[in-house]
């Protein structure tokens, strides 16, 4: 079975950061786009970014600008850093492995909860 592992979600105070980090076995993330998405209660999951393999980066209009994805391909882990958060950034992150070619996959964290309140 495969697991992703995530940490680092928590309560701060908006306009404070956070960081989360998301680890993946290596054979499932070499070659993959590994991101993260989100779900607010009452609402839908929502994309918040991703990161090719080779670097390529997409971002959620909603976090531009304040969240900053990175991945390290040698410990096959994706960081969310988080800015200037703020109470409509509360949700439970999920981070995910995503490869879009033969043979193709996807797989998701357990998610960690984020809360923003002052």
């Amino acid at each position: 079975q495969v697991q992703l592992v995530e940490s680092g979600g928590g309560l701060v105070q908006p306009g404070g950061s956070l960081g989360l980090s998301c680890v993946a076995p290596g054979s499932i993330s070499s070659a993959a786009t590994m991101g993260w998405y989100r779900q607010a209660p009452g609402k839908q999951r929502e994309f918040v970014a991703s990161i090719s393999s080779g670097g390529t980066k997409k971002e959620a209009d909603s976090v531009e600008g304040r969240f900053t994805i990175s991945r390290d391909n040698a410990k096959s882990t994706v960081y969310l850093q988080m800015n200037s958060l703020q109470p409509e950034d509360t949700a439970v992150y999920y981070c995910y492995v995503r490869r879009s070619v033969t043979p193709t996959y996807t797989y998701w964290g357990q998610g960690t909860q984020v809360t923003v309140s002052a």
